[in-house]
C-alpha cells in the first residue's frame, strides 16, 4: 500500500511538472476560459456592487501561499490572519477571492480532470493525515510559480492572473481609471504572482500598484520598475524567501542593469526583517506561538508590519 502511494505521488508530480505551462497556453489559445484581455471594464458581469466597497480609498488583494487549493481552501492560520487584517485596515476593501495558482482563477477542486484527487488531498489535509501526500499540493502550486517566473510562459500566465485580479477588484466596487491605490499582498509563492501580474494590472485599471511580500520568493520581473514600491518582509529563520536571490540571475548583484537591481538602486524595494520567524511550521508568519521575549507571536508581528507600512504610505488610518 505504501509503495503504491509513493509511486502514485511520484507519477502525479511528474505529470504536474509536464503540464505546468499547458493551462496558460491553453487559455491563451482560447481552449480554456475566456481570452479577451481588453477592455477589462467591460469584462466582469457585475449586477450589483457593494456601495461601501465602491467608496473605498484603497484596495488590498491577498494572494495566498502555495498551500492553497482554492481561494477559500487555504491553511486555517492564514484564514485567521486575513480576518485579523480585515479589522485593522479601515477605509480599505480587502479582496481575497483570487486563486493565484490558476490562470483562470479555477480552484483545484473545481471543474478539472483531477478534481477528485485534489478533493481527496484536501480532505486529508483537513484531517491532518498523510502530510507527505498533501505536500503534493505545494509542489503543484510551486510549479505554477515557476511558470510565472519563466520568461517564455510567464507573460501569458501573469496576464491571465492579472485579468482575474482585475475582475475581482471591479466586482468588489473598483472603478477602472479612478486612480484608487491597489496593494497586492503576496505570501510565499504569492509574492512572485503579485509581481508578475502587476505590470498588466497597472495597464488594465490605470491604477497605482504597490506590493507587499511576506516571505515571498520572487524573480527579476519587469513589473518591479512599474509598481510604486515593493515591501519585502522576511523572518530571520526563513531560508525559503532567500531562494529568489539565488535562483534568478537577474537578482544577482553583478547583474547591475537588470530590472531588479535598477529598482533597488532607485530605492523602490525595501527589505525588512521581522525577527525570529520561520517560513513554515512553529513560529511562522501566521503562527500564534510566542516567539519573542516580549510575548509576541508571528501573526501579530506580521500583522503590525503590514498595517504600519500601509499607514506610512497614507493608505489607511491607524485610529482603529
Amino acid at each position: 500500500m505504501i509503495g503504491f502511494l509513493i509511486t502514485g505521488t511520484i507519477a502525479l508530480l511528474l505529470i504536474s511538472a509536464l503540464v505546468a505551462p499547458l493551462e496558460s497556453l491553453g487559455w491563451w489559445a482560447g481552449w480554456l476560459g475566456e481570452h479577451d484581455p481588453l477592455p477589462i471594464e467591460q469584462a466582469p458581469d457585475v449586477t450589483a456592487l457593494d456601495e461601501a466597497a465602491s467608496d473605498a480609498n484603497h484596495y488590498l488583494v491577498y494572494l495566498s501561499g502555495i498551500g492553497a487549493i482554492t481561494d477559500e481552501s487555504i491553511p486555517s492560520e492564514e484564514l485567521d490572519w486575513i480576518n485579523m487584517l480585515h479589522k485593522r485596515i479601515p477605509g480599505t476593501t480587502l479582496v481575497a477571492d483570487v486563486f493565484p495558482y490558476s490562470v483562470t482563477n479555477l480552484g483545484l477542486t473545481s471543474n478539472r480532470l483531477f478534481a477528485g484527487l485534489w478533493r481527496w488531498l484536501e480532505h486529508l489535509r483537513i484531517q491532518n493525515t498523510a502530510e507527505i501526500l498533501t505536500f503534493v499540493i505545494n509542489i503543484r502550486n510551486l510549479l505554477q510559480v515557476a511558470v510565472s517566473a519563466d520568461h517564455r510562459y510567464g507573460p501569458i500566465y501573469n496576464l491571465g492572473v492579472a485579468r482575474e485580479i482585475a475582475r475581482s477588484l471591479v466586482a468588489h466596487g473598483y472603478r477602472s481609471g479612478s486612480g484608487t491605490p491597489i496593494t497586492l499582498l503576496g505570501w510565499s509563492g504569492g509574492g512572485q504572482i503579485a509581481l508578475g501580474a502587476s505590470s498588466f494590472l497597472i495597464g488594465m485599471l490605470q491604477a497605482p500598484v504597490r506590493i507587499i511580500s511576506i516571505g515571498g520568493v520572487m524573480a527579476d520581473d519587469p513589473g518591479v520598475l512599474r509598481i510604486e514600491h515593493l515591501y519585502h518582509f522576511y523572518g530571520d529563520k526563513d531560508p525559503v524567501h532567500g531562494l529568489g536571490g539565488k535562483l534568478f540571475p537577474g537578482r544577482w548583484s553583478l547583474m547591475r542593469q537588470s530590472d531588479w537591481n535598477r529598482a533597488l538602486a532607485r530605492g523602490r524595494i525595501t527589505f525588512t526583517s521581522l525577527g525570529p520567524i520561520a517560513h513554515n511550521g512553529p513560529g511562522n508568519y501566521f503562527g500564534t506561538e510566542v516567539i519573542t521575549e516580549d510575548g509576541r507571536c508571528g501573526a501579530e508581528i506580521t500583522l503590525n508590519a503590514v498595517v504600519n507600512v500601509l499607514a506610512q504610505a497614507g493608505l489607511l488610518s491607524t485610529d482603529r
